[in-house]
């Protein structure tokens, strides 16, 4: 996919940077931090953010062992098997600079930028009429297609904006499509068969809406919305449509602090998201985190440089009309792939610990591969999702650290996770139960950490 120019990232960049609350842990430690000021070549998570329980203490432990105060040479620059016991299974420590990786949405920022997104796009008209509503996605039903249709009408030119800040009907049927894969009349909008552990079609169904625009077009508007959504209160709702949907944004600061922590240690990060590319990479901005150390779903382009409902592919799974999307199993493949070199099937493979990342972080369902994958620590913020709640709470290796969300967390989940049963997303979509390593089932799991 080719990317906007280096003029249009450097401007959302310094957009995202000036626009973003102040990096309250720029600096090692907080005040009176005496970690911070014993080892000046030691970066320190702030002491001034609030953290569940240990969790600070347990994170800056996994920096200072694989960082550069951990498995680096002073001399040469370079991570070293020490064979220790402190640096994951075997005591090893990656060959490499260690990686950590972060999902995007209700991890790094709190509420969905990919909604935000669209929302904007449909209050603004800049949703193009397409040739046929079956066309954007392979999945769609002819239910979705036809009230797709009915609703949106056919008078608006093919390629020309639809006017979706004044048609009611047209917005909800496209946000009830993306929000719960139904028509507002509640009839299934996507059917055929997928792996449910590789793609989600209605997260898909986003980029494909926006076929016939330009990366660059894209970018200014996630520009505008983010914006706005910066903008917005805590706390605020706007309607799209007749849907009550979240007009806020915010980056959780104990995460952005997290990340420029670890970047000082040494470690490359990554965010790893089943939103869009482009989108993703104007809010990763603001966080200090490149288009290159970026990656969600990836548009295929056109000859002139639009976008189409084409998607890359990943772990041998050709280009296609999202098939392979960087959702669960997806998401440890594309890691595997753009920051590991893994190539094939074998990037669906879990790898040994040297080509795994250190620390990972997500709060849903989408996450728990990735973040399992992990051999220093896997951060979990606490969204009740059933899958890596189970795990988190079951701690196989004794590295899972839940947390609640930094804000507006959610209370306490009154009934059992169903690990033992009905936890564990299949690939034909069944559910079942959650395995450890060695086969054995996770029990139900109580939820105890909340807000």
């Amino acid at each position: 996919m080719r990317r906007p120019t280096l003029a249009i990232l450097g401007l959302l960049a310094t957009m995202s940077l000036a626009a973003a609350p102040p990096v309250g842990a720029a600096v090692q430690g907080g005040p009176g931090d005496e970690e911070g000021t014993r080892h000046r070549n030691c970066p320190q998570l702030s002491t001034q953010l609030p953290w569940y329980g240990d969790n600070r203490e347990r994170l800056q432990q996994v920096i200072d062992e694989f960082g550069l105060c951990g498995g680096r040479d002073g001399r040469d620059g370079r991570h070293h098997h020490a064979g220790d016991g402190r640096g994951g299974p075997g005591g090893q420590r990656p060959a490499r600079r260690p990686v950590a990786a972060f999902d995007w949405d209700n991890t790094v920022t709190k509420n969905d930028i990919t909604d935000t997104t669209l929302a904007w796009a449909l209050e603004h008209d800049k949703i193009l009429q397409p040739r046929a509503w079956r066309d954007t996605s392979k999945w769609l039903t002819p239910a979705a297609h036809e009230a797709l249709t009915r609703a949106c009408g056919t008078d608006t030119p093919v390629g020309r904006p639809l006017p979706t800040s004044t048609n009611t009907a047209c917005a909800d049927e496209i946000l009830e499509i993306r929000q719960n894969a139904k028509t507002m009349a509640g009839e299934p909008a996507f059917e055929g068969e997928w792996n449910h552990r590789r793609t989600k079609p209605n997260y898909a169904w986003v980029p494909q809406l926006f076929a016939g625009h330009t990366l660059e077009e894209v970018t200014r508007y996630t520009a505008l919305a983010r914006r706005e959504a910066l903008a917005a209160p805590v706390g605020a709702e706007k309607t799209v449509g007749t849907h009550t949907i979240h007009a806020y944004v915010r980056y959780y600061e104990q995460q952005r602090d997290l990340i420029a922590t670890l970047q000082r240690a040494g470690f490359d990060v990554y965010i790893i998201s089943a939103g869009w590319e482009p989108v993703t990479e104007v809010w990763s901005a603001g966080v200090g985190i490149d288009a290159e150390h970026t990656l969600a779903i990836r548009s295929v382009l056109d000859d002139e440089g639009r976008v189409t409902t084409r998607m890359e592919g990943c772990g041998g799974v050709p280009d296609g009309q999202g098939e392979v999307i960087p959702y669960i199993d997806g998401k440890r493949c594309l890691l595997n792939e753009k920051v590991f070199g893994i190539t094939g099937p074998a990037a669906w493979e879990k790898q040994d610990p040297a080509h795994r990342l250190v620390l990972g972080s997500g709060d849903a369902d989408t996450d728990v591969t990735f973040v399992a994958d992990a051999v220093g620590a896997h951060l979990v913020l606490n969204r009740n999702q059933n899958e890596i709640m189970c795990r988190a709470y079951d701690d196989e290796d004794g590295r899972w650290l839940v947390n609640p969300m930094f804000i507006e967390p959610l209370g306490k989940k009154e009934t059992p996770y169903p690990c033992a049963s009905a936890a564990y997303i299949e690939p034909d979509g069944s559910l079942g139960p959650v395995r450890r390593a060695d086969g054995s089932i996770v029990p139900d799991q109580v939820d105890r950490v909340y807000g």
